[in-house]
């Protein structure tokens, strides 16, 4: 496959360059924060790759400071509301559309909150896991947010002030003032007050068996696309260098610079939400 050099934002050669990457099909896409931001969910970094102003929990934290996954699940118990109310946006949609069309040999996404099988993609891969299921550290009990929610609400009806943005984890900015007031409840399997969000959090491990999927998809993919993510931790960049090794064409969009720029052979710096139904619409509609 003959790409196009790398794109200037905001031109017809952007979409052209993406389109030759994505016309043979069997490409892999690997979604981040970026994506989200049109639904109202802020990234980790923003447009400069810097880390915001929110500190994210940490594994560590959150198993060895009681008070800590407390506080944890004070902010994400108010956080919750916003981040089941986020819908998919046109990115999501348009990532469907060429799954849909047979382009994509699978979906993985960093990110927790669901947007891409809400928006109609199939069979995606969670690297970080899912916000919408609980897990238990003590007996590993599976189970439905939605359950863990209606319980909260049962044990703190009329807590947490109304906030007005989320953070790319599901929690909020609560002042510690609040925090006291806040009854968690216990795993209904075990009794044990040790409930987490089937997510990986900072500091914890991505279960091998799923990334070694994730290895399995890139290295039998026509191309990968990058989405939305500054790549600025290993748990992505990492399929990224994997790609590169192989000589698998691999296409960032992205606003702002990313880690794996110097490893894109197309590489665009614009809004998704501009970029990919641009794309869906040239090559699935």
């Amino acid at each position: 496959m003959t790409l196009a050099p790398p794109a200037t934002a905001g031109t017809g050669a952007s979409v052209d360059a993406l389109a030759d990457l994505v016309a043979d099909g069997d490409v892999v896409v690997l979604s981040g924060a970026g994506l989200s931001t049109d639904s109202g969910i802020p990234d980790y970094r923003g447009a400069t790759g810097s880390l915001r102003r929110h500190t994210p929990m940490t594994y560590q934290t959150f198993t060895r400071d009681p008070r800590g996954r407390h506080r944890y699940w004070a902010r994400s118990f108010v956080g919750w509301r916003q981040m089941r109310a986020a819908r998919p946006n046109d990115g999501h949609r348009s990532v469907a559309e060429l799954q849909s069309a047979g382009l994509l040999r699978g979906v993985i996404t960093q990110n927790v909150d669901g947007l891409h099988q809400a928006g109609g993609a199939r069979d995606v891969v969670e690297l970080h896991g899912g916000l919408d299921r609980t897990v238990c550290l003590g007996c590993g009990d599976v189970a439905d947010r939605a359950a863990l929610d209606e319980r909260l609400q049962a044990v703190n009806p009329g807590f947490g002030p109304r906030v007005d943005e989320i953070n790319p984890d599901g929690d909020a900015e609560l002042p510690d003032a609040v925090l006291d007031g806040f009854v968690m409840v216990d795993c209904l399997a075990c009794g044990e007050d040790l409930l987490k969000p089937d997510v990986v959090f900072f500091g914890e491990t991505v279960p091998r068996d799923r990334v070694d999927s994730c290895f399995a998809l890139v290295e039998e993919a026509g191309g990968l696309l990058v989405l939305g993510s500054s790549l600025s931790v290993m748990s992505g960049y990492r399929f990224v260098l994997r790609a590169a090794k192989l000589g698998i064409p691999v296409g960032i969009v992205n606003v702002g610079p990313t880690r794996g720029d110097a490893k894109a052979d197309v590489r665009v710096d614009a809004p998704l939400g501009q970029v990919l139904p641009a794309l869906a619409a040239r090559l699935a509609g």
